[in-house]
């Protein structure tokens, strides 16, 4: 037999990895994943934290143009009502405005976005669906900044999660 037909039964021999390089490549996965999940989750807050950012300012606006809408006469108001909201539903279902001859309704908002920092399992039991109302802390005109509570409008909101962004701040005070 010549060296060439011996190298070539012995590499027919060789059918697969060790079991040493198996553990080490399961290892070295393990250590890259390990690695790879604090960064992930950090991520994930960043997209959360973003994202309430984006409906505080979208809730706020629409508070805004209401409370615009209100002081141009076109919504209904009492004597002593400050010009904002009743409730964050107005936003989206509408008042009627007043100036208009065909009494249609002024809408601020397509839909009211939740809070995605919001509690969900503290005040949630079994599949109930929350309000996305409910999810935002609500301030009135006559209340101050640092002690905000309900009223009769909605001058303001923030969200009723207790956790700190990634910034230092609480979400509530954002």
């Amino acid at each position: 037999m010549t060296s060439v037909a011996r190298k070539v039964d012995a590499v027919k021999k060789v059918y697969g990895f060790s079991y040493v390089e198996l553990v080490f490549v399961i290892a070295i996965l393990a250590l890259l994943a390990a690695v790879a999940t604090p960064y992930l989750e950090k991520n994930i807050q960043r997209k959360k934290e973003l994202e309430l950012k984006q409906n505080l300012r979208e809730i706020r606006i629409a508070i805004d143009e209401y409370k615009a809408a209100s002081d141009q006469g076109k919504v209904k108001k009492s004597i002593g009502d400050s010009g904002y909201p009743h409730h964050l539903e107005d936003l989206v279902i509408g008042v009627e405005d007043i100036t208009d001859p065909q009494k249609k309704k002024l809408r601020f908002l397509r839909r009211l976005p939740a809070d995605p920092m919001f509690p969900k399992k503290q005040h949630q039991s079994s599949n109930d669906e929350i309000n996305p109302s409910d999810t935002w802390g609500k301030r009135s005109y006559i209340s101050d900044a640092e002690n905000p509570r309900e009223g009769d409008d909605v001058y303001d909101i923030y969200s009723l999660s207790s956790d700190v962004g990634l910034n230092g701040v609480s979400y509530a005070q954002w």
